[in-house]
This record gives structure tokens, C-alpha cells and sequence, in this order.
């Protein structure tokens, strides 16, 4: 009889065991879905507006963006992971701890930048030059060319060595915001680079405060003629 009891609270307990593994495993494949079906539309939204005319080459452009998008997300995902158990290693000591951490995030930006080239390669065989500009943008929320604009709205007076060199930094900006792994990220990296160039503007003897000021007035008052506008034609 004690067998018995003995048996019957094993096979519960194990039960249990399956039961929550298989809801593990089911969690893990609807999460992979929900990704998969996230970075697919994504990719999808850039290629839209690539103007790619066979079909079968856009699907395949659009596979490789969002194959890009999931290699960049292992990578970070692994770099976060080994953060983790390094963090969670007490034997180390903490100028142990920080040579460690910068061993990982050396790995990381190697590993980036393998993949970063290996990716624009694979674009190039598919897209001309412009589309695979397109490409950058798209995964970079178009910042590189709003901010271009900006900035020649912003200061009208700019030269051609000002401006080429305003789209240098912002062309940099956007190759490192492309392989990082969050919106907040991708615009760290743009705002990095604006510094930079207001930076460079003040030496050449802009005043960007001064600018920076005309400009917001500027902005707020297109919006208000803009408003008035609305409201006489709705009357």
C-alpha cells in the first residue's frame, strides 16, 4: 500500500514536471512566433519603399533584413547573458570584474562589425547603392536624412565643406545606430554624433545657441500660422 502511495505521488510529481516543461517549451514557441512574426514586418516596412519590381528578390531582401535584425539580437543577447554570469561570479575581484566586462563588449563590437559588413555585402548582390542607403535609413528611423535637412534649415548659410561634413558624422552615426539594439540606443548614437558636429559648427564660428534659438521660433511660429490656417478653413 505504502508502495502504492509511494508510486502515485512520484508519477503526480512528474505529472507536474512534463506539464510545466511542455508549457515552458509552448511559451518559448509562441514568444519565437510573436518575434519572428515582429521582425518580418519590420524588414517588410523598408523594403516597401525600396521600389523592388520582382517579387522573389524583395522577399529575399526583405529575409535578409530581418535575418539581420535577429543576428543582432543573438549578439546582444549573448553579451547580456555573459554580463550576467560574469556579475554573478564572486570569486572575481572588481578590477577583475571590469577587464572581464571589457572583454565581452570587445567580442560584441568585433562580432559586429563582422556581421555588419558580411550583411551590407549580401544588400549590395540585391539593391543598388541608393536602395541600400534606403535599407540604413529604414533601420534607423530616417534620422540620418531629418536631421541632414534640419540642419541646412536650421543654418541656410551653411558652406559645401559644412555640409559634407555634417553628412559625414551623421553617415557615421547611422553605420553604429544600424547594430544597436534599441530605439534609445540607435538615437544615443545620433545624438553622440550631433554633438560633434555642433562642436565643429562653433569652431568654424557658427553660433549655435543663437541658431539653435531663431530656429525653434521659426518652427513655433509655422505652427501657429499653420493652426490659424486650419481653423479659417473649417469655418
Amino acid at each position: 500500500m505504502f508502495q502504492f502511495r509511494f508510486l502515485s505521488i512520484t508519477s503526480l510529481l512528474l505529472g507536474f514536471v512534463l506539464f510545466g516543461n511542455a508549457q515552458n517549451i509552448q511559451d518559448a514557441s509562441a514568444k519565437e512566433a510573436a518575434y519572428t512574426k515582429a521582425i518580418t514586418e519590420r524588414a517588410d516596412k523598408i523594403v516597401q519603399k525600396l521600389d523592388v519590381k520582382k517579387e522573389k528578390k524583395a522577399l529575399k531582401v526583405r529575409d535578409l533584413i530581418a535575418n539581420q535584425y535577429r543576428n543582432l539580437n543573438d549578439i546582444h543577447e549573448q553579451k547580456k547573458n555573459s554580463i550576467l554570469a560574469l556579475k554573478g561570479n564572486t570569486s572575481l575581484s572588481k578590477e577583475q570584474l571590469t577587464a572581464e566586462i571589457q572583454k565581452v563588449e570587445q567580442k560584441t563590437d568585433a562580432d559586429q562589425n563582422t556581421l555588419h559588413e558580411k550583411y551590407l555585402k549580401s544588400l549590395s548582390k540585391e539593391l543598388s547603392d541608393t536602395q541600400v542607403e534606403a535599407v540604413k535609413d529604414g533601420m534607423t528611423y530616417n534620422v540620418l536624412p531629418n536631421t541632414y535637412r534640419a540642419y541646412q534649415e536650421m543654418l541656410p548659410d551653411l558652406t559645401k565643406d559644412q555640409k559634407k561634413q555634417i553628412l559625414d558624422y551623421l553617415t557615421e552615426a547611422r553605420e553604429h545606430a544600424m547594430d544597436a539594439e534599441s530605439s534609445e540606443k540607435k538615437h544615443a548614437w545620433f545624438g553622440k554624433y550631433k554633438g560633434k558636429i555642433n562642436n565643429y559648427l562653433s569652431a568654424q564660428g557658427v553660433d549655435m545657441k543663437k541658431a539653435g534659438q531663431e530656429w525653434e521660433k521659426k518652427i513655433k511660429a509655422a505652427e501657429s500660422a499653420k493652426k490659424e490656417a486650419s481653423k479659417t478653413s473649417g469655418q
